[in-house]
């Protein structure tokens, strides 16, 4: 079936659903998203949206904490602006029913402090944050009338003038399968907008929920966009280590048990990072001890874990006030509470995991990437904003920048007119047949993530990126001839997707000589200082 829209919006977090109804007042909007509408990679961030909203921050302030954290690769001009915005569209947030928690008083928000923040400028709403905007947000999106939710419809690829041998690039809409029913649909719009999230699923330990396959990443670089920065993975230091995802009672909760996401705000609050024998380390390997940059503190974990042999080590914040500990994290403390672990009397088990993607598809300020009429915003895209490594709780504030810039930018354009969308030919799946050997997928699914963890994790090397290299080019021709002989699923999909990430992790890696941010290499040990550059990737015609 062919469906036509104004706007096309691929993903229902926090970006695509604010810029859906920022649009949505002058244009029809359709969003896609492969699974229900709340399952969002927003869905799931704890700690919340930095802001300068304090009379004691400033601007400068949020600006310098976020170019020290970059490293060296923040685009200054792209994080004044991004900065800049916060306060407005935080307000905006507010009045569409977003409650950030105030102090008992009410008379101002109840600001935390998060690792790389010089101020308390975290807007939290308890530890579910993510959570409540993404409610708030999509009952205002399932009461507008302009705007059309298709769950349960994966986006397969990007389609272009190109696909129907025109020489432009402009970008038309995509193909999407709907899952329950294996059709394939074509979705052709004025705009398209990549709002998919990152990609977290392609390492064996991620905070990441399931749907983060780097949809929107894989299917712009195959459409000839310009990615950059693909080798600065941000691992966050703290997700709850139970890799058997067992509840206290013996009942087995694989996804909850192991991706479960310990919020920077406990370390922000003054939770200390322990080894199992109880000694802290923190002050060993930086200044700010347990609140520096992410970078630092994922690292030094990993050394740690490296040093003394165990699995884990440890988080301790029950030397504060245990009814405290519970209003002021609810969902951890219950949560870790079923697994048998009580924050407020003893220390938790913690590792490192991947978590946040600082690359992704290039864009400027209005979020419009390299291809004319296609825009990506939130994680799937690189602004310049995060450099090298991101600064706390910096990525729901660029998700709502770059949705409302990306919206202002729209406007204009279709205001100025709109263009005759072409016939697009109907998906063909050629001589595909139904596939009798679906193990194919999960074992090259899991190889791709083992291989990733093991080779192209936290600490690297080139021989070890090398190895990645040569195993990832095989595991791409399987995948490609696999894709071509049999009907595409969702699992499908997704697999090629995370073939593609992972590879152009390993590419931008191997280009990159030197350790910064959140890319280190055993053998470049050393930055190159002021004359660092970004890494581009872009497929060849």
């Amino acid at each position: 079936m062919r469906y036509e829209s104004d706007i096309l919006i691929i993903g229902s977090g926090i970006a695509g659903l604010f810029c859906a109804l920022k649009l949505a007042n002058e244009h029809t909007v359709f969003i896609i998203t492969k699974k229900e509408a709340m399952e969002a990679n927003t869905r799931y961030a704890q700690g919340g949206i930095a802001s300068v909203m304090a009379e004691t921050d400033d601007f400068n302030s949020h600006v310098k904490d976020t170019l020290i954290a970059g490293a060296g690769l923040c685009d200054q001009s792209m994080v004044e602006q991004i900065i800049s915005q916060g306060p407005r569209l935080v307000e905006e947030l507010v009045t569409l029913g977003v409650t950030f928690e105030r102090l008992p008083d009410g008379s101002s928000y109840d600001l935390t402090r998060e690792g790389g923040h010089s101020h308390r400028r975290v807007l939290h709403a308890g530890d579910i944050t993510g959570n409540e905007i993404e409610k708030s947000l999509l009952e205002h999106v399932k009461s507008n009338p302009n705007i059309r939710i298709f769950e349960n419809h994966a986006a397969i690829d990007l389609i272009s003038y190109k696909k129907i041998n025109k020489s432009a690039s402009d970008t038309l809409g995509v193909y999407a399968l709907e899952s329950e029913t294996g059709d394939v649909h074509t979705f052709l719009a004025q705009k398209t907008i990549l709002a998919t999230g990152g990609a977290g699923k392609v390492y064996l330990y991620t905070s990441n929920p399931d749907i983060a396959t780097g949809d929107g990443m894989a299917m712009a670089y195959r459409a000839g966009a310009v990615m950059k920065n693909m080798e600065f993975v941000q691992f966050h230091p703290t997700c709850l280590y139970n890799p058997g995802g067992f509840l206290k009672s013996g009942t087995k909760q694989n996804k909850i048990g192991r991706n479960f996401l310990i919020s920077e705000a406990l370390r922000g609050e003054g939770a200390i990072l322990k080894l199992v024998n109880g000694q802290a380390f923190m002050n060993h390997y930086h200044p700010l001890g347990d609140l520096a940059p992410r970078d630092i503190v994922a690292r030094a974990i990993d050394a740690e874990m490296k040093k003394s042999g165990d699995d884990y080590v440890l988080l301790d914040i029950s030397h504060k006030n245990s009814d405290w500990i519970k209003r002021r994290f609810p969902n951890i403390y219950t949560t870790c509470l079923e697994f048998g672990f009580d924050l407020t009397r003893e220390p938790i088990p913690v590792v490192p995991a991947a978590h946040y993607f600082c690359g992704g598809v290039e864009t400027d300020i209005k979020g419009q990437t390299s291809l004319p009429d296609l825009y990506a915003i939130g994680e799937v895209a690189c602004t310049g904003l995060h450099g090298a490594n991101r600064l706390a709780s910096n990525s729901l504030l660029e998700a709502v920048v770059l949705a409302d810039n990306s919206a202002r930018d729209i406007k204009i354009a279709l205001n100025n007119g709109k263009k005759t969308l072409p016939t697009v030919p109907d998906w063909d799946p050629g001589i595909a047949t139904e596939s009798d050997e679906a193990v194919i997928i999960t074992h090259i699914w899991d190889e791709i993530r083992r291989l990733m963890w093991n080779y192209v994790g936290i600490v690297r090397s080139t021989k070890r990126l090398k190895r990645a290299k040569n195993r990832i080019t095989l595991l791409l021709n399987e995948i490609q001839d696999y894709y071509w002989h049999v009907l595409i699923t969702t699992d499908l999909i997704e697999l090629r997707n995370l073939a593609c990430v992972a590879a152009l992790i390993i590419d931008s890696a191997l280009v990159r000589l030197e350790s910064r941010g959140l890319h280190y290499n055993m053998d470049y040990p050393d930055t190159f200082g002021d004359g660092a550059t970004n890494t581009q990737l872009k497929q060849a015609d």
